[in-house]
Parts: structure tokens; sequence; C-alpha cells
């Protein structure tokens, strides 16, 4: 039987991927006492980046927050990997969030809503986090947002 948080992730069509492997010399998360601490994830759906390119020139604000979204599913993606099932998920503490954008663009923080929206959908209370969105030149792969993230565990 899935746990209530698969379900409301079913409710919400989301379906979790296979966590992606790391790409190069570090691992997906580290478990320090009751944190565990997310790598980066990229926007990858169906095994792809899902968008690439800059907010501002090749993308807009609402696919960014769509690949946000993305990024945020790959986190709990890893957080099941790690914790064996989402239920452990006490509370997300934060979430950091690069957005791949022109100097001009300044809507990053409303880009970083997609991600922050949908882990409130998918986990209630316990998705209300902190957070930061930043600016970046450019990410891994031309990815337009990467996410990392810490999470309290039971």
């Amino acid at each position: 039987m899935a746990t209530t948080i698969e379900k409301r992730l079913l409710e919400l069509g989301v379906e979790l991927p296979a966590p992606a492997t790391p790409a190069a010399n570090y691992v997906p998360s580290v478990q320090t006492g009751n944190l565990l601490v997310t790598s980066g994830q990229l926007p990858m759906k169906d095994g792809k980046l899902m968008a690439m390119g800059l907010l501002g020139r090749e993308l807009g604000t609402e696919a960014g927050k769509l690949a946000a979204k993305w990024c945020a599913v790959n986190v709990l993606a890893q957080a099941r990997a790690a914790l064996g099932e989402l239920e452990q998920i006490k509370r997300i503490v934060k979430i950091t969030v690069f957005v791949a954008s022109t100097p001009d663009f300044t809507e990053q923080h409303l880009v970083a809503n997609g991600a922050s929206d949908f882990l409130v959908a998918a986990l209630g209370d316990a998705g209300r986090h902190a957070r930061a969105a930043v600016g970046m030149a450019s990410l891994p792969m031309n990815a337009p947002v990467e996410i990392e993230a810490i999470i309290e565990i039971a």
C-alpha cells in the first residue's frame, strides 16, 4: 500500500522516477544526525533534461517554474532512495534554487515557486521551508534550474 505522501504524489500526477546517479565525484545525499542533505538535482524527466537554456533568453518564467518543480520531484526521489520511504520526512528545512539566467532576468524567486508550491502540495505543512533563489551564469548540462535540499528526518 502506498504511503500518504506517495498517494498525494499520485493525486498530483507525479510518479517519482529512479533517482539520478552522480555525474561526477560526489554522492547523491548525505545523512548526518536527523538531517538528509541532497546534492543538486536537475530537472530530469524520463531520463533526460526536460528543459535546457537560460531563463530570460531561451526560457520564460513559466517554463522555469516547471523545471523547478521537476528538480523538486528529483529531490524527493533521492530522499526516498536514501530513506527507503518518504514518510521518514519530517520537514523540508531549506531549499536552494539555482536559476541559470541572463543578467537582466529578475524573476528567480518566481521560478523557485515551482518547487516550493510542489513541495507544499506533496508534503503539506512539512513541505514549507526556508529558501534561497539565486541567478547563475550557467548550470551543468545547460540545465535551467538546479535545486539542493536540507530535509529533517524521523
